[in-house]
């Protein structure tokens, strides 16, 4: 069993759900995160998780690219989670600001609410005891560890990992995840940061519907595609693809929290 632990279900693109598990459980993945990133998508998240049951597990958060997003916005994340945490896997996505950093006008005073705004959704984190799925690219990732052990988050994956290999064995250290997507079959920085993680650290996502290049050039990327990356990962590791399954499934499943079949 494959999961896909990081996708946007509550993307336009996605129109048939169900026709999107199908090609999902023909590659055998057949569990999906779907991560929210403000209060609408937190809301569609919600309802498309309610309608297909126990293939979709849904999580909420707040993006911390998505600039526009002001307090009241923090505060209607904060409500849906207290109102939906037994019902949700995990806080996210949540994280630091990164790409939106070099365009904006005042970086520093953007870096600094994007800083206090992870403080205080990680307090929900600590509340209601979810793990937390982290959106903190490149140099965001020190800071974001850094906040993560000063407030005493247990569980956490760092999706789409991409940082300096001394931050990544930090992380590794700490016990949280890092996740790896598509990008690491055609690109040398991903696959050279999987040869070195282990096994026991490592999940698989797609980010659906982001795009990606390579084999993957032209196609509409949906969750069937992170079973191409846990063949991926077993090449790099020189494991059979069928026990990378099983040690990579029993990781996310460990982190969600999810019954593992």
């Amino acid at each position: 069993m494959i999961i896909d632990s990081h996708c946007h279900l509550h993307e336009p693109v996605f129109t048939d759900v169900r026709g999107t598990l199908t090609r999902a459980i023909d590659h055998d993945v057949w569990g999906i995160i779907s991560v929210g990133c403000d209060p609408l998508t937190n809301l569609k998240t919600l309802d498309t998780a309610r309608q297909h049951g126990k293939a979709i597990w849904p999580a909420l958060g707040c993006h911390p690219e998505w600039t526009s997003l002001a307090d009241w916005d923090v505060e209607q994340v904060e409500q849906q989670v207290a109102e939906n945490h037994s019902r949700i896997v995990a806080l996210g996505e949540v994280g630091l600001p990164w790409y939106c950093l070099e365009a904006a006008s005042d970086a520093v005073g953007l870096k600094l609410r994007g800083r206090e705004r992870l403080r205080r959704l990680l307090a929900l984190a600590v509340r209601y005891d979810l793990p937390v799925v982290l959106h903190a690219p490149h140099g965001a990732a020190v800071e974001a560890l850094n906040l993560l052990r000063g407030v005493g988050i247990e569980r956490a994956v760092f999706h789409w990992h991409k940082a300096p290999a001394e931050v990544t064995r930090q992380i590794v250290e700490a016990g949280y995840f890092v996740s790896v997507t598509p990008e690491v079959v055609y690109r040398q920085r991903d696959s050279e940061m999987v040869e070195t993680i282990p096994l026991e650290s490592l999940l698989v996502e797609t980010d659906s519907p982001w795009p990606y290049k390579g084999e993957f050039d032209g196609l509409p990327t949906e969750p069937w595609m992170a079973s191409r990356v846990v063949e991926e990962v077993a090449k790099l590791k020189r494991l059979p693809v069928e026990e990378v399954i099983y040690r990579i499934s029993t990781n996310t499943c460990r982190l969600f929290d999810l019954p593992y079949a």
